[in-house]
């Protein structure tokens, strides 16, 4: 066979092993319980793949194409969402997301590479392969901490479906998944290379990591489960309103219909939908999705804004409830998204606390004060203007018969952010509650793929959430991440929900924030530096002892 045969028959190869894991990557983005298996087996075919590299740069061309089958099997929705917002052509959209997809998944790269340089130099004896499994599972981990993810994805969200197997995020978060399904991968592969190869004495031990991984999973996850049902009972119920107007794309009803008739739709429509819950439930607490209120709310721009604004008090002081709802707040010419409590405080005056967000989409919501110009504005109009508020912060607040409540708010963006939300629950956060607008992804695996990764949030912080958003999926979720109600994507509803207890419990997550990606990066640094370093301090000759006379 002929060399450029022989090149030609590796590439199939090699493309066919990508292939079938993007294919069982995205079974698993499906979300549904009966593909959870798929996890201990997907990484499989691409392993097979890295077992055959000959080069750095084949290992290169391995991670960076995973990379792009990754993306597109996960997301993409995402070129056609920025298709929609940018306007761009869906052509364009598609090949600068392909591009970039390798740098949005590095993890898979620096793997291969680790993966390759481990196997040319293995070590002796049955640390071989346990040193490449370890070593190679955290480097994936940390380079997803040392490289931030503009979604903030992990393939351990994939085992959101198990009641059970999720139930471990508390520990270490998704990412904690993560190293568990890699390391699972890999038991699987060793141990099928040993039964292939008529070697049964070899596949014990990665079976056996494979049997600690899988039940370790599901015994902590059955732990957890009892612990929060032992812990949430006896406290007072807590009943919220939840408004999904589905009323999208303000610029262009305004442009059509004018500035003032979309404000006044988009008020009395949410105004109609909260009468209707407040005449049938006693609510404790009213939300409206994020933005909602698309202008600034007790600064207003014109008479009309001032209309607007005094119309919602009225609105609160009349059925004496809460009203938390999205809008931008203005301070010194400096313009915040925001989320604003309306409420009856202690001397029945209506009381004003004002959430600004944080951690803003780059582009569309913000850029950095150092890019911006005149220049970048004039070539993508779209960009956004709002400023970042000052961190993580909770909101105390008055329900509707007194009692009080800590609310941990976030608004759409910030809910991916583990680190983010656990200091809000350090802050003595009582109850997760989020604002969303995920209608320019309306239509797609987006807004499930968004809402499971707020459910990760509850799960790592055992607090129950409610997230509202504008067009879908608004959902109740309880501390174990299971969403108990929801609101359709591209739906028009209201419901009155009642909140799961919060348990009080105690996690990992919590106490030291994101540490496993951290903490892998270290690790793995020593795994792959640590026996070199010791071999050449080995290899230092011996000072000679100076005679004696």
């Amino acid at each position: 066979m002929s060399a450029g045969a022989v090149r030609a028959k590796r590439l199939a190869t090699g493309l066919l092993g990508v292939a079938g894991t993007t294919f069982l990557i995205w079974l698993l983005g499906l979300m549904e319980a009966r593909w959870v298996p798929v996890a201990w087996v997907a990484l499989v075919p691409w392993l097979l793949v890295l077992e055959r590299l000959e080069s750095r740069r084949e290992a290169v061309l391995a991670g960076a194409t995973l990379g792009m089958g990754f993306m597109a099997s996960v997301f993409g929705w995402l070129a056609g969402g920025i298709q929609g917002y940018s306007g761009a052509p869906l052509v364009v959209c598609w090949l600068g997301f392909l591009l970039l997809a390798p740098l949005m998944q590095l993890q898979f790269i620096t793997f291969a590479l680790v993966r390759y340089e481990l196997r040319r130099t293995p070590p002796e004896g049955a640390w071989a392969f346990w040193r490449v499994t370890l070593t190679g599972a955290l480097v994936y981990v940390g380079t997803e901490w040392l490289c931030p993810k503009l979604l903030a994805d992990t393939l351990g969200q994939g085992f959101y479906p198990s009641e059970l197997l999720r139930q471990g995020a508390d520990l270490a978060g998704a990412h904690g998944l993560t190293l568990v399904l890699v390391l699972g991968n890999e038991c699987v592969l060793a141990a099928g290379k040993a039964l292939v190869t008529r070697s049964p004495r070899r596949a014990l031990a990665p079976l056996a990591g494979l049997a600690v991984l899988v039940l370790g999973g599901l015994g902590y996850g059955q732990l957890r489960y009892r612990q929060v049902a032992e812990h949430s009972a006896g406290q007072p119920e807590l009943v919220v309103g939840l408004v999904q107007a589905n009323i999208t794309k303000y610029e262009k009803l305004a442009a059509e219909l004018g500035t003032y008739d979309v404000v006044r739709m988009i008020l009395d429509t949410h105004f109609q939908l909260s009468d209707e819950l407040l005449l049938n439930r006693k609510l404790d607490l009213l939300v409206w999705p994020e933005t909602v209120y698309p202008t600034t709310f007790g600064t207003p721009k014109s008479e009309a804004g001032a209309e607007f604004d005094a119309e919602i008090s009225a609105f609160v002081a009349r059925h004496q409830v809460p009203l938390l709802f999205g809008t931008y707040d203005l301070e010194q010419e400096r313009e915040y998204n925001a989320a604003m409590v309306l409420g009856p405080g202690a001397d029945g005056a209506l009381k004003r606390t004002v959430y600004r967000k944080t951690m803003l989409f780059p582009l569309t919501e913000w850029v950095p004060e150092s890019l911006d110009s005149a220049w970048l504005r004039e070539r993508l109009p779209w960009t956004g203007y709002w400023k970042r508020g000052p961190g993580p912060r909770t909101l105390p607040i008055r329900l509707r018969d007194g009692r009080p409540l800590t609310l941990a708010p976030l608004i759409c963006y910030e809910s991916i952010f583990p680190d983010y939300v656990a200091e809000e629950a350090r802050q003595g956060g009582e109850l997760l509650l989020t604002l969303s607008n995920d209608s320019w992804f309306s239509g797609t695996l987006g807004p499930r793929q968004h809402l499971i990764q707020a459910a990760f949030r509850s799960i790592e912080t055992r607090l129950p959430q409610v997230r509202v958003t504008n067009s879908g999926i608004s959902a109740l979720i309880s501390p174990t991440g299971e969403v108990l109600t929801t609101l359709p994507d591209n739906h028009r509803a209201s419901v009155a929900v009642t909140v799961p207890p919060n348990p009080r419990l105690s996690t990992l997550m919590v106490a030291w924030g994101d540490w496993l990606r951290p903490t892998a990066l270290g690790l793995s640094l020593v795994l792959l530096l640590g026996p070199s370093l010791l071999a050449r301090r080995k290899e230092r000759p011996v000072p000679l002892s100076p005679p004696t006379i």
